[in-house]
């Protein structure tokens, strides 16, 4: 392999090791194509909404993005032979240096409900996960396809709710869903976006299949983490950097900064102002919030720097009032303002809504944005695509169980040992049941929590996450990933290539998220395409 003998003795131990399940008639389509040697398109899919698929198994090996039939594939050439030239040790080293230049810069995050210091360092890989110019141009045109319908979607059901009268989404699903705001009713945002700022997570099953887990919709984390991490493989890594042709991702923030500007009420009066609205230190994103604050150079600010005079914003200085235009706000809906919402809240700012309803102000993403990334209005995804746009969707869903239905339900109930379970509402990787590392006492737990409150549970199958080369403790190994690339909407909608690569580090495992053992790697995407497979992965280095 592509490092000495023992890392290609833990390399070759996990091959093969990452089976999984898929449900749903694509997945038996899958398998009778491969029988026949054709190719599946999931675009192919007939019918509509999540009960078109059906409960059938399919086992399947994961991915692994670097190998393919012993070959390595041609996007990880150059890094194959970096790992064979390059000694464990050394490795090992510029590790080390990784975490102390993270602890230097202070990029934590906060993990709750633990003893201790919920401040913690973020592990990053020094081993990128590659794309190629092809695969990232795919995966691309699928996220802005979607996130147009996500948006129009947002438009319609606070607007003349067509898509719910023409029955292609259950109307109480949406209506009586906590995530819908009724006060953003018959209310069009300035530039008509709602979610400006969208993180999709991605996963990858084989060379040309990504299927889509989740979309946020509302204030989506972890694009520092892609930056900085970035910025740390260019200090670290120089030679190996300069060795690839990099899609660069550090114009981000003037991306995001441009996509903020260009949704500014139509009364705005020069460049607009904008400022980052923060809950404060104590967030687990706190840090990104400032990150942002200084890429950007605006201000970050808490609800009481803020306040509303004549249904205008006004920030706080210490040269007197300066009207705010867009706020890039990092706080929940329920918190936003205690008028409308929370009155207990003194995160948010009294009036806010008010002078946002008035069109004063722009809030990014819009209150009530979260109704789209409800995990039980995922599955009518691909219905809003051919709803809004008339086309076919570009990227996957991953078939989807919402126990509040009976049928569904009871499936859930008795493949609990095979599925995962997510809280409708949930994030962070908590509140979730994974079929491989469940015991028969967690998953009693959740069949009881099932039974109590179904619609607040959905269920999917195990899918095999395609896996990369990633440092551990024995060498190098592959674990399995997933992808948040950002997508900003504002007058047009820009992807910067990459996004934010997740690792999952405790082998086997294949959450991802940071809260529960996950780390982060850079993701680089080649502005060239080397061919795709590139030479044998045996005898790449000796020991």
């Amino acid at each position: 392999m592509w490092r000495g003998r023992i890392g290609a003795r833990v390399w070759s131990a996990h091959q093969g090791a990452g089976g999984a399940r898929f449900l749903g008639k694509d997945a038996a389509r899958r398998a009778r194509a491969a029988h026949r040697g054709l190719a599946f398109d999931p675009a192919e899919r007939q019918g509509s909404g999540p009960e078109d698929f059906a409960p059938v198994t399919l086992t399947t090996p994961a991915f692994d993005e670097m190998t393919a039939d012993g070959l390595i594939r041609g996007p990880y050439a150059e890094i194959a032979r970096w790992l064979a030239a390059t000694p464990q040790a050394a490795l090992e080293q510029r590790r080390h240096e990784a975490e102390l230049l993270f602890k230097r810069i202070g990029i934590t995050f906060a993990v709750y409900g633990e003893g201790g210091d919920p401040e913690r360092l973020i592990p990053f890989d020094i081993i990128p996960r590659i794309l190629a110019r092809a695969e990232w141009d795919a995966l691309s045109r699928g996220l802005v396809q979607r996130v147009k319908a996500l948006n129009l979607f947002l438009a319609d059901v606070y607007g003349r709710q067509e898509i719910l009268q023409a029955g292609r989404i259950p109307a109480a699903l949406v209506r009586d869903n906590d995530a819908f705001r009724p006060e953003m009713a018959g209310f069009m945002p300035p530039g008509g976006v709602y979610t400006h700022i969208a993180g999709i997570d991605v996963v990858r099953t084989s060379p040309s299949e990504f299927w889509v887990l989740e979309d946020n919709c509302r204030t989506p984390s972890g694009v520092s983490y892609m930056l900085e991490g970035r910025e740390a493989m260019l200090r670290l890594f120089p030679g190996l950097c300069a060795a690839h042709r990099i899609a660069p991702v550090g114009h981000y923030p003037e991306e995001l900064l441009e996509t903020l500007k260009s949704v500014a009420p139509p009364g705005c009066r020069g460049s607009p102002r904008v400022a980052i609205l923060t809950p404060g230190s104590y967030n687990s994103a706190y840090y990104e919030h400032c990150f942002l604050a200084d890429e950007m150079g605006v201000e970050v600010v808490e609800g009481p720097d803020l306040f509303v005079e004549d249904d205008v914003v006004f920030m706080r200085t210490t040269a007197g009032p300066q009207r705010v235009d867009v706020i890039y706000r990092r706080i929940d809906d329920d918190y936003l303002d205690p008028r409308v919402f929370r009155p207990e809240s003194v995160l948010g700012v009294p009036g806010l809504m008010a002078a946002y309803k008035a069109g004063n102000v722009a809030l990014a993403n819009a209150p009530g944005a979260g109704i789209a990334d409800d995990k039980a209005v995922y599955p009518y995804v691909p219905d809003m695509i051919r709803f809004y746009l008339g086309e076919e969707p570009l990227l996957a869903n991953v078939p989807t169980y919402l126990c509040e239905r009976a049928e569904d339900r009871a499936y859930v109930l008795d493949h609990l040992h095979e599925l995962v379970v997510k809280l409708t509402h949930g994030s962070g990787g908590y509140g979730m049941l994974v079929r491989p590392h469940s015991t028969a006492e967690q998953r009693a737990d959740f069949a009881a929590r099932i039974k109590a409150s179904p619609s607040e549970y959905i269920a999917q199958p195990t899918l095999a996450l395609s896996t990369v080369p990633t440092l551990v403790e024995k060498g190098i190994a592959p674990r399995h990933v997933d992808l948040r690339p950002f997508v900003l909407s504002g007058r047009e909608v820009r992807v910067v290539p990459g996004g934010l690569t997740r690792v999952a580090l405790r082998e086997g495992s294949l959450v991802v998220n940071s809260s529960q053992g996950g780390g982060t790697k850079d993701t680089w995407v080649l502005e060239d395409d080397p061919a795709d497979i590139a030479r044998p992965a045996q005898g790449q280095a000796q020991c």
